[in-house]
């Protein structure tokens, strides 16, 4: 985490510095460093998934369900990391387009889930 934050005060400076001369040269070494934590934080994101499945396994949850809830999460994630850089370029209203896109995209994958969990749900109720 500290090399995370030092790489980022570290380009926040670089950028308020360049800024004034070159605005174009401070927003692009801005995507560069917030790709470059993204990529950084790879492995961890793989282990995070491999976990949740090995866990869904060992609790015969069925893998389609935790494959969507973790496509939903991946998807809000580069939903907001998209959103957040079209507003630091100063694009508020693609910012917003782009979120909701992802929200749109998050309820469209949702569905299945929500349908299986009403199912469920009116199953349980005796006399329907």
């Amino acid at each position: 985490m500290i090399q995370i934050v030092g790489l980022g005060l570290i380009a926040t400076f670089l950028a308020l510095i360049v800024k004034e001369q070159k605005p174009t040269f401070a927003f692009m070494l801005v995507v560069f460093v917030g790709c470059v934590i993204f990529l950084f934080l790879i492995d961890q994101v793989y282990e995070i998934i491999r976990m949740v499945e090995r866990i869904a396994l060992n609790a015969n949850v069925n893998l389609i369900y935790v494959e969507t809830i973790l496509k939903i999460i991946g998807i809000a994630y580069i939903a907001e990391f998209g959103a957040q850089i079209t507003k630091d370029a100063g694009q508020g209203a693609i910012a917003s387009k782009i979120e909701l896109g992802g929200k749109i995209l998050i309820l469209t994958m949702a569905i299945p889930i929500l349908t299986v969990i009403i199912e469920t749900v009116l199953e349980m109720i005796p006399g329907t």
